[in-house]
């Protein structure tokens, strides 16, 4: 009888243990990783505007350029008329290690493209535009979907998830209590 109240309560510790945990590694889990062309990386041979036509790109994504330095690079430009122009010489940001990642951290477009104008001109070059992140998308689809009555601000309450992993704590702990006493 004593084994199988410990076995039990081991249990319930492993499963309050997983509960807590998978929401909160799932959540995390929730930005892409994106490397531009795929399996080819960033080179003149890859499509790169047919690799980006299908891809979403949201805030807390990020973007990997694999490239062979030091005869190729990327080069991040201010502006679409640049982009289009495959203008290079004022870039916000100039990349040239051959393995380059960054961060999406704002919503907007961003135009990347080749450090060689050449290679630009034949289609080594990205735009992206960067969408709100999943879960901002998520809550604004969620406001939308009131209607104006509703649409008064609230006082601060606890998020849904702070309080079901509250809950099911107390839950899990109250049954431990209670098979273990």
């Amino acid at each position: 009888m004593q084994r199988k109240t410990v076995n039990l309560a081991i249990a319930v510790f492993l499963v309050n243990l997983v509960g807590n945990i998978v929401p909160c590694i799932a959540i995390k889990a929730v930005n892409r990783n994106h490397v531009v062309g795929g399996d080819q990386g960033w080179d003149t041979s890859t499509d790169v505007a047919s690799w980006s036509a299908n891809k979403r790109f949201h805030v807390g994504d990020i973007i990997w350029f694999a490239y062979a330095a030091p005869q190729e690079g990327v080069i991040e430009l201010k502006t679409k008329r640049e982009f289009d122009s495959c203008e290079t010489i004022n870039p916000i940001k100039m990349y040239t290690e051959g393995l380059n990642h960054l961060m999406l951290d704002n919503e907007g477009s961003r135009y990347f493209t080749s450090t060689n104008p050449e290679n630009c001109k034949k289609g080594l070059k990205l735009h992206v535009k960067v969408l709100p992140s999943i879960q901002q998308a998520q809550q604004i689809a969620d406001s939308a979907s009131y209607g104006v009555e509703e649409a008064v601000a609230e006082g601060p309450s606890i998020s849904h998830a702070r309080f079901y992993k509250g809950w099911l704590s107390l839950v899990w702990f109250v049954l431990a209590f209670v098979i273990l006493v």
